[in-house]
């Protein structure tokens, strides 16, 4: 698979990276269980395969540790690989100080049995008051300090409203960003945060291009975006995606990840994988042709959404 350059980093990544938060066993999320074997198993086929980005976190669950075993039976890290995380407050806490930024990172040391980490972003920052994650004493501040102390090689920010990750890009201490649910067929917000990152040589990394399952299984199975009730409106538009995917042979999944994966200013699109045949699966949706005619309905369909708002619904042709 060719890789992409992420940002200004130096380093290049396939424009597909495994998502490891439902590996970390996180059933209340994802209606279903995933054992230590099968993850470990999903883990040693992404390193054995095409693709060579793993994102995960402090916070997903048992993942980091799970990923640890299975760059232990493979003897570490393959060479051209990359590996992200992020820091988190401990389970059951806000705090998200620079001294618990550091406690993060050794802690996700410890798990993957790494000495230093290539990439590690502040996680959720709209969980937290940003004077305080970027001020004296927190999180930006010591996150910068361990990439100067070469504890961490590259820095980002993972998150959701674009405002507030606008503010994060604007202090010009980050090499990546990972946005998640906002640019996708329902809803391409992100949009002045892909240009923002992309006028400073910064990565943008896409999260969650089905929309946390719609774009997937459609609206009548799924009726949830972004892990939210979705509105009528945003349904009915899912709905004609749909059908107008049927019309063409084309499974609604395909069109939502390709509609990632050809934005050029997209270094990479974070795909949950939590078994090794739905990385089999992925790459095929991946590698599915879509039509000229099915993209032009679906372009006008998702440009309903472009600025997170829904407006009267187009039609598409019968």
């Amino acid at each position: 698979m060719e890789k992409r350059p992420l940002g200004s980093t130096g380093l290049s990544v396939t424009p597909i990276c495994e998502g490891t938060s439902p590996l970390g066993n996180f059933p209340a999320q994802y209606g279903y269980e995933v054992g230590e074997k099968q993850a470990v198993d999903t883990i040693l086929r992404i390193l054995e395969g095409p693709l060579n980005f793993i994102d995960t976190s402090n916070n997903y669950f048992d993942a980091e540790r799970r990923i640890g075993i299975a760059l232990r039976e493979r003897g570490g890290l393959p060479e051209d690989f990359v590996l992200a995380t992020k820091v988190d407050p401990k389970p059951g806490s806000s705090d998200l100080s620079g001294a618990r930024a550091r406690d993060s990172v050794e802690e996700s040391l410890e798990r993957l049995g790494l000495d230093r980490l290539q990439l590690v972003f502040i996680h959720d920052p709209e969980l937290h008051d940003f004077d305080a994650v970027t001020g004296p004493g927190g999180a930006v501040e010591a996150m910068v300090a361990m990439q100067q102390e070469g504890l961490i090689d590259h820095i980002g920010v993972a998150g959701g409203p674009i405002d507030l990750m606008l503010r994060y890009v604007d202090l010009g201490v980050f090499q990546a960003v990972i946005s998640h649910n906002r640019y996708t067929l329902v809803d391409q917000s992100a949009r002045p945060l892909i240009d923002a990152t992309e006028n400073r040589e910064m990565a943008f990394i896409n999260g969650a291009p089905y929309g946390g399952g719609m774009l997937v299984k459609g609206p009548d199975q799924h009726p949830n975006y972004c892990y939210s009730p979705a509105s009528e409106a945003t349904k009915d538009r899912v709905r004609r995606m749909q059908d107008a995917c049927r019309q063409f042979g084309v499974p609604l999944a395909a069109a939502a990840l390709r509609f990632s994966l050809r934005e050029p200013a997209i270094a990479s699109t974070i795909v949950g994988m939590s078994s090794p045949e739905r990385l089999d699966q992925t790459l095929g949706l991946a590698e599915t042709r879509i039509p000229d005619e099915l993209w032009s309905v679906l372009d006008d369909l998702a440009r309903v959404g472009r600025n997170g708002v829904e407006e009267p619904v187009l039609q598409t042709p019968s």
